[in-house]
């Protein structure tokens, strides 16, 4: 068997090369991560976690291609061709991901607009979920149900988002239902009662007890209490549950619809 294409291939020179080039990746590859990790760090601490995260991708990409440089030069490799290769391949890539170049530029205005940060809840549409990164194409959401969700940095530009965790505190709304016959201000009484002895709630701003509407069976009022953000689901269903037990303890009638069918005989 002629093993001379082989010797030639892999001449003492070619091999003292490869052996520089894989030693080069061995030291630099971890560098890269080590500096990403650190410009993470920092940039999160001195502004934002969604900052850290950015910085640290573009600096990922930066550094992995320069090291690829490096890489291929090292072994011997000429760059024209393969540049020249990029080059073709970039024009024909850039026809074919127009909805890449708007979601990358959309991502832009997100990152100057800043709507939303990592950790935040936010709702697109349907969607409820906390935000877990804001990358170049598009956002990354963790639902309560534990579902992925990733949404398209376009979309985002486009739609309404809601963010449900920008401010320190929220209001939780309890819509309340008396009958016709109870009286008002006893039932304002255990209403600011419960919101009172509730250590969820705040006091300031204070609750209210808004008049909503005559109902077609009864008086429907707003109940209004603010809490910190983070207890916001909590207080919600602590409320609804002490409202039904007081009402049932103070014997203040909840009504519901009822039919009444008559019969001609």
């Amino acid at each position: 068997m002629d093993l001379g294409f082989i010797n030639d291939f892999i001449s003492p020179d070619r091999f003292e090369r490869l052996v520089i080039a894989l030693v080069f990746l061995s030291i630099a590859l971890p560098i890269v991560y080590f500096v990403r990790g650190r410009v993470r760090k920092v940039v999160t601490k001195r502004h934002s976690e969604h900052y850290g995260m950015l910085a640290a991708k573009i600096l990922h990409y930066v550094l992995m291609m320069i090291v690829i440089v490096i890489f291929l030069t090292e072994l011997g490799l000429s760059l024209t061709p393969l540049l020249g290769a990029a080059g073709v391949l970039g024009v024909a890539i850039g026809f074919a991901s127009q909805t890449s170049v708007s979601n990358i530029i959309s991502g832009f205005f997100l990152i100057a607009e800043r709507p939303f940060s990592v950790g935040d809840v936010i709702q697109v549409g349907q969607t409820v979920g906390v935000v877990l990164s804001i990358d170049t194409l598009s956002a990354k959401l963790r639902t309560f149900d534990n579902r992925f969700v990733r949404i398209p940095n376009e979309t985002l530009v486009k739609s309404e988002v809601i963010n449900l965790t920008k401010f320190p505190i929220r209001r939780v709304e309890v819509n309340v239902s008396v009958a016709y016959k109870e009286d008002l201000k006893r039932v304002r009484e255990i209403l600011m009662d419960i919101a009172e002895s509730n250590p969820l709630a705040l006091q300031e701003p204070a609750p209210l007890i808004n008049f909503s509407q005559f109902g077609a069976s009864s008086v429907d009022l707003f109940f209004l209490v603010w809490t910190n953000k983070e207890n916001f689901i909590q207080l919600k269903n602590e409320l609804n549950e002490e409202v039904k037990h007081r009402f049932d303890k103070a014997g203040v009638e909840i009504p519901f619809p009822q039919m009444v069918l008559h019969r001609d005989d």
